[in-house]
């Protein structure tokens, strides 16, 4: 099999870019959270959380790319991955944490 459509390369690569952005943000909210509010248990949790959802949109974002990369070049089906989902669930247990924050 030749080189595949470039298209489809690039593609992926904005969707990892788009996880990488993604992550940087997270985090960067994460140090805004432990730098810029007091110091109590909820906002560490918060920081905390913010940071571990940086990290799963990273990772996440990481392996993705790899895994379609892969079957972009060996002419496979596209593998599952659970990267959006779980990003979508770290995101939202940062805005209950949030919420928890504000009320405490």
């Amino acid at each position: 099999m030749g080189e595949p459509d470039y298209r489809y390369t690039l593609a992926n690569e904005r969707t990892f870019l788009a996880y990488q952005r993604t992550s940087i943000g997270l985090v960067a909210a994460s140090l805004a959270v432990f730098n810029l509010l007091e110091e109590d248990w909820a906002v560490r949790l918060l920081g905390a959380l913010l940071l571990a959802a940086g990290a799963v949109a990273g990772l996440g974002g990481y392996l993705r790319f790899r895994g379609v990369e892969g079957a972009i070049r060996s002419g496979d089906a596209l593998p599952a991955n659970q990267t959006a989902h779980l990003l979508a669930i770290a995101v939202l247990i940062c805005l209950v944490a949030a919420a928890l924050t504000v009320l405490v």
